[in-house]
């Protein structure tokens, strides 16, 4: 219905009668009768009366609609030229004219038959049948065109009427295609131009760099085309403009007809409407353009700042772990060592941060749209710049007191002993004469004043200073040194008091006696020892290791025992790359038991080495099985199972797909494994250059480091289908064929479990347990449009109309709805994540497979159309796979209740 109302109010154009028009049964010459009336010409025309009814009304309705309707509603003047034909001809053409012209009449000139006999039968036949041509309007008979001049001015005629008019019909035909032409362009241009600004304004931003980047560039160029068009349509209209005007261009006697200047008029209103619309999308792009820049500002601030942000907040967890202050005064200088590389490993960090904070708020100040997402952000990196900054001066005015603290321990037990060392020292013998015990007194007098030199003349006031950064440890250490501080000072007291009575008078001989043991100090004898020497006794892991001559022995038992059977099989078999594949698998299995035999014995056993613990980062302290995973799970199944399996199919190549299909659910190991690499990886990052990973990698005298060889499982699972592949080809139609593709769709279905699995662990803010959900079947990014019944109606139509990115999980029991995000971490590759929106139980959604006008959209509703999810595939295929899997899921569960 809509197409035929558009044929039926759609104008005629030239294009549509070009054959008609060019006939020239009927013209509009653009001459104007005294009181304005267009002038319409039928000239002589032989075959007027076997003209089509449709052509006739068709070029006479287009006629009529080209003067302006102010002139058309004056009345149209037709002239029939009719000099050298019969009446019959000048009947026929009035009653056509009378029963067929769309338009108002004001006069009709007949040029009448000029032969005497024909213009006697016209002036008889026009009485008589004047009424039968039914005509409201004065139908004047004229003999020749002298009498019409009486009537209509010369220069409003043609030269065929005698008159002075220019007219050429085709270039009037040529200017009437291209004034029409150019006023589709006109009317395309404004409708793309309106197109091109919905779909600008309807636009939503997206949420990452990359892809802003990619809007940016793509409406940029789309704006480019779009004002070359504009540039094209407006060189287009001036063009035809200078071609209407040639005339008066050409010669300054010559006056543009009435039409022809109806037609500058034309064309000169088309350029202006041009002109308005070119500068109403200008100021709309503008505006957009400055909203895309000023998004693709804010993506990079973004990027950076979650790049600054991790990296802080590492500085930040690495400094929280620096809570040692140390045992001793070597410890304290270490870690005031560590504590200088952290601050100045922080410093580029810092400085980002402070610049990044200055250019949000430049952003601000430039009026940018997202002012309240950018603030918080500068806030943030201010705050952790200013925390970590006073949390290193935290640190270091901890660790000063620490230092300060162990040297004045250090330097009262080297006093202790000192003091311990001279009360020996003194022979007793020596000190019974009232001279002995002087020079005794002289000697204890000296060192005591030391004391004050070193500031332990208080003991107790020295530990108070100190009190308030002692860890239970060093607060015993330090009560050890003063107790043996008073204790010594003590024993110098009591030595003085028995020195100055012996120095005193005597009236008597004393007998020397040794002293009392309560007077002597509770000590060992202070003789100066050295530390025994430690017995080099080196743990060693015992660990089997394959040497080179051992591997030489394995590699020579290999050939003897196999290679002389491989090459006879090879010759046997029509194709000879069936074996070569074989073999090149079981080699590259050995080789991969090796590498991972390597990584066991000589990283994750040396872990457990008594004599590198010291060299282990404390973030590595017992998580042995964060960075290796299951490995040593996958290296018992190939060393002691799989690679023996394949072994044996060195003469039977057939049986090589049923160790794959035997060992399917072995094979699920890697999944495991898979699992907790990013959790690897980012320890990795965290301690891969620490000394511990050098000395290994040294000692194995690898040429790539342990992360290298981390990946061997991940690249392992993988080859296998190459390798599956291969076989295919070489045994394309023969037995054991069938066996091979369910080997290769069984590996490949691991794979895309391993894979799933990976996208399943990065699903964030699903409160639930997702191990509850049943198996994960598909995984994969769609559009979707929600309808919600209850819904307000604007939001129904935004709902409708605007997609969102989602990505869909789909479970046994339940259908997961995520946002997927990508993340930069520390500068490696990006790192997706799923935030969880929104999820549907697989028991109480129904589905339609085709939704109409796409047949790549199928619906899934909930609650009995409650709510209804469009979804959009990037494929048929896609859509139709994913259709299938739900349809097994939701067939599966009404058996199930049957």
């Amino acid at each position: 219905t809509d197409e035929i109302m558009q044929q039926e109010i759609r104008p005629l154009v030239a294009v549509d009668i070009i054959e008609q028009l060019h006939r020239q049964f009927a013209i509009l010459s653009g001459g104007r009768g005294k009181d304005g009336a267009p002038i319409i010409t039928f000239p002589e025309f032989a075959g007027f009366s076997e003209i089509p009814d449709d052509d006739f009304l068709n070029v006479v309705t287009y006629l009529t609609s080209i003067p302006s309707l102010e002139a058309a509603s004056i009345g149209f003047i037709i002239i029939i030229d009719r000099r050298r034909d019969k009446w019959s001809a000048v009947k026929a053409s009035l009653t056509r004219i009378a029963g067929a012209f769309p338009g108002n009449l004001q006069l009709v000139f007949v040029l009448r038959p000029s032969r005497f006999i024909q213009r006697a039968i016209a002036d008889i036949g026009i009485k008589l049948y004047r009424d039968d041509f039914k005509m409201k309007v004065p139908i004047i008979m004229l003999n020749s065109v002298s009498d019409l001049h009486g009537y209509i001015d010369k220069s409003q005629l043609t030269r065929e009427l005698g008159g002075t008019l220019e007219y050429g019909h085709s270039q009037w035909i040529h200017h009437r295609t291209a004034i029409e032409n150019f006023a589709m362009t006109v009317k395309t241009t404004a409708q793309m131009l309106q197109t091109f600004g919905t779909d600008l304004a309807e636009t939503e931003l997206p949420n990452d760099v990359q892809c802003t980047e990619e809007l940016l560039s793509s409406h940029t160029d789309h704006h480019s085309k779009l004002k070359d068009e504009l540039k094209l349509a407006v060189k287009q209209g001036a063009t035809l403009l200078t071609c209407i005007r040639e005339p008066v261009t050409r010669s300054a006697n010559s006056k543009l007809s009435p039409d022809e200047l109806e037609n500058v008029a034309t064309v000169e209103r088309l350029l202006a409407q041009l002109d308005e619309t070119e500068k109403a999308f200008d100021q709309f792009w503008t505006k957009h353009h400055l909203k895309l820049e000023q998004c693709l500002q804010l993506r990079h601030f973004e990027h950076d700042f979650r790049e600054v942000k991790l990296t802080l907040d590492n500085l930040m967890e690495t400094q929280a772990g620096f809570a040692d202050i140390g045992d001793s005064v070597t410890r304290v200088e270490n870690l005031l060592k560590e504590q200088k590389h952290l601050e100045e490993k922080g410093q580029e960090p810092l400085e980002k941060a402070q610049s990044l904070a200055l250019h949000g708020e430049q952003l601000i100040q430039n009026n940018h749209y997202a002012v309240d997402s950018i603030r918080p952000k500068c806030v943030e990196l201010r705050r952790i710049c200013d925390d970590f900054t006073n949390e290193t001066k935290k640190k270091y005015d901890i660790l000063g007191k620490s230092l300060e603290l162990h040297k004045q321990l250090d330097k009262a037990s080297q006093w202790c002993e000192a003091g311990i060392y001279l009360l020996a020292s003194q022979a007793v013998d020596k000190c019974q004469s009232q001279e002995g015990a002087e020079t005794a007194l002289v000697e204890i007098e000296k060192f005591l004043v030391t004391a004050k030199e070193h500031q332990l003349s208080n003991p107790k006031e020295f530990y108070n200073q100190f009190d308030m950064i002692l860890t239970p440890e060093i607060k015993a250490n330090a009560q050890r040194i003063v107790q043996k501080l008073e204790d010594v000072q003590e024993m110098f007291d009591k030595r003085q008091v028995s020195l100055k009575k012996l120095a005193a008078k005597q009236t008597r001989p004393v007998q020397p006696v040794a002293p009392h043991p309560e007077s002597s100090p509770k000590r060992a004898s202070p003789k100066i020892t050295r530390p025994a020497a430690v017995e080099n006794t080196s743990y060693h892991f015992q660990v089997r290791r394959r040497g080179p001559a051992a591997q030489n022995r394995n590699h020579d038992w290999y050939h003897r025992q196999y290679q002389p059977r491989l090459q006879g099989l090879i010759e046997k078999c029509i194709s000879k790359s069936q074996g070569h594949i074989i073999n090149e698998l079981i080699e590259t299995e050995r080789v991969y038991v090796e590498e991972l035999q390597s990584i066991i014995e000589g990283y994750a056993s040396e872990m457990d080495n008594p004599n590198l613990v010291h060299l282990i980062p404390s973030a590595l302290q017992n998580k042995k099985e964060i960075l290796f995973g299951n490995l040593p799970e996958i290296y018992y199944f190939h060393n002691r199972i799989f690679l023996k399996e394949i072994e044996h199919c060195i003469e039977n190549p057939e049986l090589l797909a049923r160790c794959f299909l035997k060992r399917k659910e072995d094979l699920q190991i890697y999944e495991k494994y898979c699992q907790n690499k990013p959790r690897s990886e980012a320890l990795w990052r965290q301690c891969g250059d620490s000394v511990f990973f050098q000395e290994c990698q040294r000692k194995l005298d690898h040429k790539l480091s342990l992360d290298a060889y981390l990946l061997k499982p991940v690249q392992r699972i993988t080859k296998y289908q190459l390798l599956l592949k291969e076989m295919l080809k070489c045994s394309k139609n023969s037995e054991g064929t069938a066996e091979l593709e369910e080997a290769l769709a069984t590996v490949l279905d691991i794979i895309k479990s391993v894979n799933d699995s990976m996208h399943q662990i990065a699903i964030t803010g699903y409160e639930g347990d997702v191990s509850e959900l049943g198996k994960l079947l598909m995984q994969g990014s769609f559009n979707v449009w929600t309808d919600h019944k209850k819904g307000h109606n604007k939001v129904k139509d935004l709902a409708r109309f605007k997609p969102m990115q989602r990505h869909l999980f789909l479970y046994t029991k339940m259908l997961l709805f995520c946002k997927k995000r990508e993340e930069n971490t520390d500068g490696h590759e990006k790192t997706a994540s799923y935030s969880f929106k929104n999820s549907l139980k697989m028991s109480t959604v129904g589905i339609t497979e085709n939704v109409k006008g796409d047949n790549k959209k199928f619906e899934i509703w909930y609650n009995g159309r409650e709510e209804v999810y469009i979804i959009q595939a990037s494929s048929v295929e896609l859509k139709n796979t994913w259709i299938s899997e739900i349809r097994k899921v939701l067939t599966g569960q009404l058996e199930a209740c049957r």
